[in-house]
């Protein structure tokens, strides 16, 4: 199978899909408990094995979001995050991990290549227990299926959609069938400036808890100190292969690289458990923190290599309100297994 021909004819849709793990399709509303998942038919093997698949066997690389490059930094909360939730890290400042990344499990992928977005951002919060807690966000405020098991029929489809194959393809039956897929299929975004000048979505909802028992459900938001910023359409087609890693290593080290955490609330009928619907811009949201990156790590390809990111893996204060997320915990230790064998 050939699966490039697709990238490049549904570029955004493909990079969007194939960047996170989904929910299970119950859906519920703000105001609501979520509620409880059904068992997926489909195990974490069975989707790992789908982008295997689709980008070929893994040896170093992971399954998705394969090109990256790895930093450091702190993260520092705002007074009253500790209000928010009882989590260690929106107590105190906390070292972090960072890494930047482009979609696809193509590790030689163009920065710029549109197959390239939404990049990825993935933060290892260090806490004062030696315990982690992970975030993981990518560029793209929205996503493409509602279930593990359409995202997996997607991926089937887009690979069955190969040259040569007649109309309708496996894949424009899947787009007719899902609406929600659609609008990502032409938009992957302009090529950004840096990997340090574009806002980041955490697509799943959380519940955080406060010392007081308090209960606030939101999604995180990485918002660029510099303001969103850009390529030029002509300079974006003349940028060099690893563009971004070599901006990246070159702005930080000319001083610290920010970002405001942010968590977006829902509004009065907004889905907690379907990140295939993004919630408004115009939603009330709440600064969490600063990210404050300040280097990169020595000897980065083999620390990605070894990383692993679990945003299943919650410190107290900190619960998912979207089945998507135990999904994901499970499916990103099989993709590590394979980059191990």
């Amino acid at each position: 199978m050939n699966g490039l021909k697709f990238w490049k004819t549904y570029p955004s849709i493909i990079l969007a899909v194939l960047g996170l793990m989904v929910s299970c399709h119950h859906a519920s509303t703000y105001g609501q408990t979520p509620e409880p998942a059904a068992t997926p038919r489909i195990t974490p093997e069975d989707f790992v094995d789908a982008l295997n698949g689709a980008f070929g066997k893994q040896t170093t690389n992971r399954a998705t979001h394969a090109k990256g490059i790895v930093l450091s930094g702190t993260f520092t909360p705002i007074s009253h995050a500790v209000g928010l939730s009882k989590a260690p890290h929106f107590k105190q400042a906390v070292p972090i991990t960072v890494r930047f990344s482009d979609n696809t499990g193509i590790p030689t992928l163009a920065d710029a290549a549109p197959q390239a977005r939404p990049h990825g951002m993935a933060i290892k919060f260090h806490l004062p227990d030696g315990t982690d807690t992970d975030l993981v966000a990518h560029s793209l405020n929205g996503f493409p299926a509602k279930s593990p098991e359409d995202m997996r029929q997607f991926i089937l489809a887009a690979t069955a959609s190969g040259p040569g194959v007649a109309a309708p393809t496996p894949i424009q039956k899947y787009l007719e069938a899902h609406p929600e897929a659609k609008p990502f299929a032409t938009a992957p975004g302009p090529a950004p400036v840096s990997y340090g000048t574009i806002a980041y979505f955490g697509v799943n909802t959380f519940k955080f808890i406060a010392a007081d028992g308090k209960a606030t459900f939101g999604r995180y938001q990485i918002i660029p100190e510099t303001g969103k910023q850009f390529l030029p359409k002509d300079d974006a087609l003349n940028a060099s292969h690893d563009y971004l890693l070599d901006e990246i290593r070159t702005r930080v080290g000319k001083g610290p690289v920010r970002f405001k955490l942010v968590l977006q609330l829902p509004a009065p009928g907004d889905k907690l458990d379907d990140p295939s619907i993004p919630w408004s811009d115009t939603n009330k949201t709440n600064e969490l923190g600063t990210i404050e990156i300040t280097s990169v790590v020595p000897d980065s390809d083999a620390t990605q290599r070894a990383l692993l990111f679990l945003p299943s893996v919650l410190p107290d204060g900190i619960e998912p309100a979207d089945p998507m997320i135990r999904f994901r915990g499970l499916a990103y230790p099989i993709s590590y297994d394979r980059r191990h064998p």
